[in-house]
C-alpha cells in the first residue's frame, strides 16, 4: 500500500482526456477531489512530432499527441513547483506513450503509477483503488 499524501495531484486518465484531483484526505484517508479536466480539444497544432507511420490510425496518433499534451502539462505543474507529489492512474496504453515523455522534473515527483482504467469510474471506486494500490 502506497501513502498519498495530501494535497498530491492525482492524473486519472486515458489516451483520450485526464481528470485531474487533490487528495483533500490524509494518507490513511484518500479523498479526492476535481481540480481539472484535459482534453484533446483541437489537436491540429499539437500533433506528434516527425511524421506518422503509414500504419497509425488517426486514433492512435490522437492518443500519441494527447500523451505528450499531458506529458508538458504535468512539466509546467512540476516546473512551477505546484505539485510535491504525483500520481499516474492511466490505462496500459497511455502509461507506456506519457513514461517516456516526462520530464525529469515531473519524474522526480511521481510516486506511484497505477495501470488501471479508471477513468470512467466514481470517484470512490478511484479512491478504494488507490488506497488498495
Amino acid at each position: 500500500m502506497t501513502n498519498i499524501p495530501t494535497n498530491t495531484l492525482i492524473v486519472v486518465g486515458t489516451g483520450e482526456g485526464a481528470s485531474l484531483y487533490r487528495n483533500r484526505g490524509d494518507v490513511q484517508n484518500i479523498k479526492l477531489e476535481l481540480t481539472s479536466t484535459l482534453a484533446p480539444g483541437d489537436l491540429a497544432d499539437e500533433g506528434p512530432s516527425g511524421k506518422s507511420p503509414p500504419e497509425q490510425s488517426p486514433q492512435e496518433s490522437m492518443e500519441a499527441t494527447f500523451s505528450k499534451i499531458l506529458a508538458e502539462h504535468l512539466y509546467k505543474i512540476a516546473y512551477g513547483k505546484k505539485a510535491d507529489h504525483i500520481v499516474l492512474v492511466l490505462d496500459p496504453d497511455t502509461m507506456g506513450e506519457v513514461r517516456p515523455l516526462l520530464h525529469k522534473e515531473v519524474t522526480d515527483r511521481v510516486i506511484l503509477e497505477h495501470t488501471k482504467t479508471l477513468v470512467n469510474n466514481p470517484v470512490e471506486d478511484i479512491e478504494k483503488s488507490l488506497a488498495a494500490a
